[in-house]
């Protein structure tokens, strides 16, 4: 279907341990069309964030590999990308924000620097300090012209969240993934938040996955829903007919659990 962005077909990601290699994503399939807000929800440990890092090829160790499988993206397999292919992907079609800012974020750097960077590593065409204070200004940080000039420990933790958004999307990516992006927030900035990604799915169309153990966040901003279960997809529906009627165990006890 030419609505699909992302196809990601019987991928399996390993780590290696002592004994040899550990499947920690076990040939799943999923899609994310273009536009929409897609769900992959589960319980921590079960594979999700290693799902994320193989869609990127960014892996928090150099022991874990995308082993088989198809990473299709806007008609290309990523898997089959050559590292300068991947790396003109990465940061400007396909973007992360990652689940705690305060480590993706460098402490030495200014913000307004780190949300500029992908538009220095991309080779922007535009004035990078004008397209930086648009962001700034988009994720409804105040002062612009003073936030940009202020470092990590100097702003909140929503204001690091809207910070690392503003990063994610400063070259306008076709694919937002999103892991546990309001973990670290409390009820009220996670609210403003994910207020803040639908409006960004709203104003530029970008689809975006959604990663989480939160079934009250894919309630509130999904379309579609994976769940995913010791490193296996074991139920896909759209979110309103998984909540009305899910049909697998694990789902049936995710949703007793936030009763």
């Amino acid at each position: 279907m030419t609505d699909i962005i992302l196809d990601v077909r019987h991928l399996i990601t390993e780590i290696h341990q002592r004994r040899g290699w550990l499947r920690v994503v076990d040939d799943v399939s999923f899609n994310v069309r273009r536009g929409e807000i897609v769900g992959l929800v589960g319980e921590s440990g079960c594979g999700k964030s290693m799902t994320a890092f193989s869609l990127m090829q960014l892996f928090p160790t150099p022991a874990a590999r995308a082993a088989s499988g198809e990473i299709i993206f806007d008609h290309r397999d990523l898997l089959k990308l050559k590292p300068d292919e991947l790396r003109r992907v990465r940061g400007a079609e396909i973007a992360m924000i990652f689940q705690d800012p305060a480590t993706f974020l460098d402490p030495l750097m200014t913000l307004g620097n780190q949300i500029g960077e992908p538009l220095r590593a991309h080779q922007y065409s535009g004035d990078a300090q004008t397209r930086t204070l648009e962001l700034v200004e988009q994720m409804g940080l105040p002062d612009a012209r003073l936030m940009v000039n202020r470092y990590p420990h100097q702003v909140s933790g929503g204001q690091k969240q809207r910070a690392l958004i503003a990063t994610a999307m400063a070259c306008a990516p076709k694919l937002l993934i999103a892991d546990e992006p309001t973990t670290a927030l409390d009820v009220t900035v996670q609210a403003q938040i994910l207020d803040l990604m639908r409006d960004l799915r709203d104003q530029t169309g970008a689809a975006i996955l959604l990663i989480t153990h939160d079934l009250g966040v894919i309630a509130e901003m999904c379309d579609r829903v994976y769940v995913m279960y010791a490193g296996k997809i074991v139920e896909a529906n759209t979110t309103r007919d998984l909540f009305r009627a899910p049909h697998h165990p694990y789902t049936q006890g995710l949703l007793r659990s936030t009763v």
